[in-house]
């Protein structure tokens, strides 16, 4: 309620703020209504088993626009910061199999940038402040090398998704590194979870909810943890290389 206040009080301040602050007000309202009307209950797999068997046939006879569906849905629930993009990616593996991959990889990293663009143009005090102790443990890093330190970011999940949608834009990043960065450290664990989706069909189509609690097993985080410490192999090197000079 306080964020909404600040929002109303600055966009009113001046016509510029309002231009500036009118991308987020959209998104902030957006959220509310979602959490307002519980709209996370159609997306569910308790939903989606009531209606797998109809859901499949439907999308085996109307693939492009089921894909074209799939992918707006998803950007609208990235640039939202909607909490539904885990089970949309597990239904979409479902659902589509592992043409999902590509279609939320690039859903994800359009919703993302959306995202990012509000935050960067408007009211990024209030958002520093929302953000603040994650962002101020990870400013000197992006100082340094802001393109490396979000694809580890993007491969380890240590962060809420939208917060690391945010904290570059508030540090200045570049979009063009931004976008790159999260195309490419989103690609291992969506494919992940893609795959471990596309494995809930005879659950699903019997009419059953599906186990999610193999999800946080360590062989599924595991491999996207060393990507990750992989990703900041180049940062440490630096600064050893620094110390040695």
């Amino acid at each position: 309620m306080t964020f909404l206040l600040s929002m109303v009080v600055a966009m009113s301040s001046s016509p510029s703020s309002f231009k500036r602050m009118l991308p987020l007000a959209v998104l902030v309202f957006g959220l509310v209504l979602f959490f307002a009307f519980d709209l996370g209950r159609f997306v569910s797999f308790a939903a989606l088993a009531e209606n797998y068997n109809g859901i499949t046939a439907w999308v085996a006879a109307n693939l492009l626009g089921a894909v074209a569906a799939f992918f707006l849905l998803y950007v609208v629930a990235v640039a939202f910061s909607l909490p539904i993009a885990s089970p949309l990616t597990l239904i979409g593996g479902a659902v589509l199999g592992y043409l999902a991959a590509p279609v939320i990889i690039l859903a994800a990293t359009l919703g993302a940038v959306i995202l990012f663009l509000a935050a960067r143009g408007a009211f990024a005090d209030v958002l520093t402040r929302k953000a603040g102790p994650f962002m101020a443990k990870v400013s000197d890093g992006f100082n340094e090398d802001p393109f490396l330190w979000l694809l580890a970011l993007r491969l380890i999940p240590i962060a809420p998704f939208w917060v690391v949608n945010i904290v570059p834009a508030l540090l200045g990043m570049n979009s063009r590194q931004y976008t790159i960065a999260t195309l490419v450290g989103i690609a291992p664990g969506t494919t992940v979870y893609v795959a471990v989706g596309s494995g809930f069909d005879a659950i699903l189509s019997s009419g059953k909810v599906p186990d999610l609690a193999d999800l946080g097993d360590i062989r599924i985080i595991a491999p996207l943890i060393g990507l990750g410490l992989l990703a900041l192999v180049p940062i440490v090197a630096k600064k050893f290389l620094r110390k040695g000079q």
